[in-house]
């Protein structure tokens, strides 16, 4: 069996956030939307991903995970946990690798398609949530989950029993 002990996602720690420092690099920003739907995504389902971290003389240095830490500060994440956030440490990194891996843990994460998102919001919408409980807990104001759960039927679900001479060609 291959010993994964010395990989950094086999030694999470928790540690007061404090001890935490913001990189000086990252070019990764966050609108408040995506702020608050970060801070429920970890109310709801815990801390699932931990602080990417490099020991520095001044502290841990955030490598990835600025914006998980940025919100911890916040009174209800504070208490989640009573202010300690899940670190790993990398090997002993150099600047030059410690930026590289900023640049990749951001860029690997990918984006979200539209038609993908639609059928989400559908089987969400099927299974009981309300569109104004997917509002809030998704960070979309509601023509965003009509126009997903419409998934491009709008003529079909907003028109009339027939058509009048307006659309015809």
């Amino acid at each position: 069996m291959t010993d994964t002990s010395s990989q950094p996602v086999s030694n999470v720690t928790w540690v007061e956030r404090d001890r935490l420092t913001a990189n000086s690099w990252n070019p990764n920003k966050q609108a408040p939307p995506e702020s608050r739907l970060l801070r429920t995504s970890i109310l709801e389902n815990g801390w699932t991903q931990p602080i990417v971290t490099r020991d520095e003389p001044g502290g841990l240095e955030i490598v990835d995970g600025y914006h998980r830490w940025l919100s911890s500060g916040h009174a209800d994440l504070q208490a989640f946990t009573g202010g300690l956030v899940p670190v790993v440490v990398l090997p002993p990194t150099d600047p030059a690798l410690a930026r590289l891996a900023t640049i990749r843990h951001n860029r690997a994460r990918g984006t979200h398609h539209v038609l993908g998102m639609a059928d989400i919001v559908s089987d969400l919408l099927g299974m009981g949530l309300t569109p104004k409980d997917l509002g809030r807990r998704l960070e979309m104001d509601p023509e965003e989950v009509d126009r997903l759960a419409d998934r491009g039927n709008m003529l079909k679900r907003a028109a009339r029993d027939g058509y009048n001479n307006g659309w015809t060609v």
